[in-house]
Formats: structure tokens, C-alpha cells, sequence
């Protein structure tokens, strides 16, 4: 799987974890140069407390376009540091 956003791959592998619909790409499938830390957090009920990356493509900001886990609930624990994307970022094979 890829992920694309504004003409850039932000993260590719042929392995990622299907969650609800979302395909969360592994933490050394990402280019870390197009991500940058955000200070955004949100509360999933089974999976735990989310943390925000802005993307970051030529001088364009995505803000809190993709978000991961760092310490998830025990039953989401498989998908800890995984990313996964939205707010226009396209996820293709």
C-alpha cells in the first residue's frame, strides 16, 4: 500500500493493518521528512489516546493528517507507532 498526499509518497509497504477501514502503515514505512509532530491528541474508547502528525509537502501543511498510537489499549497493541492517514490523503495499492 501507498499513500499519497499533494503529488508526494508519504509512506509505502506491502504490509499494513486494517482498522475500521483505515490501512495503518508501519513506522519504517514512513518518509519522516513530509511528517511533522503535532500537539493534537484525540480519545478512542478501545484503542487509547491518538497522536496527530501534520504533513508537510513544497511548503503545504495538512494539519493532523495522520495519527498513531504510541501506547494503545492491550487489545489494539498490534498497531502501536503504526500511522494511519486521512483528510485527503489518498491510500492506494
Amino acid at each position: 500500500m501507498k499513500a499519497y498526499w499533494n503529488g508526494q509518497l508519504l509512506a509505502d509497504s506491502p504490509e499494513t493493518i486494517i482498522i475500521e477501514g483505515n490501512h495503518y502503515f508501519p513506522p519504517n514505512a514512513l518518509k519522516k521528512e513530509f511528517f511533522k509532530t503535532s500537539d493534537s491528541h484525540t480519545l478512542c474508547p478501545w484503542k487509547g489516546v491518538a497522536s496527530y502528525y501534520t504533513i508537510v509537502v513544497n511548503g503545504e501543511e495538512n494539519p493532523d493528517a495522520a495519527w498513531y498510537y504510541a501506547e494503545p489499549k492491550d487489545v489494539a497493541a498490534g498497531i502501536k507507532g503504526y500511522v494511519a492517514f486521512w483528510k485527503g490523503v489518498k491510500v492506494e495499492k
